[in-house]
């Protein structure tokens, strides 16, 4: 019997951030391996391919409103969610500056506002504001990067997007610190340079050479307390 029966669900992630590019992707994967995907958009107006998915696996795929650097619409989401439970919680949702290549000293304050609000600001608000949802013997993650090492910065280049990264996997250092007894895995996933939207064209992987790989290092997550910052093939990244 094909996978994409009506049985139930094998688990339930909610995925922040996955109106289309990787987002999207992981909600198509994990709604192809048979689980309950509650996956928000930013824009109500524009949800892109996610909202075809919907309409497509409507047994499979729900689709909530998000702005992540929006407080009051975390609080507001957590609310609608009522006493739902997940066994993960991924916080995918980012930007990058317009000009990657201009350097900390030319990028503009807004732009480095608004790039550093959504990446680091906005996704551990909603680390913090939606945990709660997850079981103890569920898992947090969030999309990083491997432009987030600091050890691996040896070329430089897109500075506003790696900060931004990397001050991520900083606050997730202190997030699992201040819960260090919390048994529940938490991991900051770094994906490649994908061809998205985001990526750009001359990124060397394809989504359908990066997500699947994603998904399955975060579902091997399951039962192994503790903070990692891994890449697609479950190898550790420099911090």
């Amino acid at each position: 019997m094909s996978i994409l029966s009506s049985h139930d669900p094998i688990g339930s992630i909610l995925l922040v951030g996955a109106s289309r590019g990787l987002g999207h992707a992981m909600a198509a994967e994990l709604a192809e391996r048979g689980w309950s995907v509650t996956a928000t958009v930013r824009t109500p107006s524009r949800p892109g391919p996610l909202a075809d998915l919907a309409k497509a696996r409507p047994d499979r795929v729900a689709v909530e409103t998000l702005d992540i650097t929006e407080p009051s619409q975390i609080a507001d989401l957590r609310s609608r969610l009522g006493e739902r439970r997940f066994d993960i919680l991924f916080v995918n949702a980012g930007t990058a500056n317009l000009h990657q290549e201009e350097t900390i000293a030319e990028v503009s304050t807004e732009e480095f506002v608004r790039v550093m609000v959504t990446n680091a600001l906005g996704v551990m608000r909603a680390v913090e504001g939606l945990c709660g949802l997850v079981g103890a013997d569920g898992t947090i993650g969030v999309m990083s990067s491997g432009q987030g090492s600091v050890a691996n910065n040896t070329r430089g280049g897109h500075e506003v997007y790696r900060g931004s990264k990397a001050a991520l996997n900083q606050y997730m250092r202190s997030f699992a610190a201040r819960h260090a007894d919390d048994p529940r895995p938490m991991v900051l996933m770094a994906p490649g340079w994908v061809r998205t939207e985001l990526g750009g064209g001359d990124a060397p992987l394809s989504i359908e050479e990066s997500i699947p790989k994603v998904v399955d290092v975060l579902l091997a997550q399951k039962g192994r307390p503790g903070l990692r910052y891994l890449d697609r093939n479950g190898e550790t990244v420099p911090w």
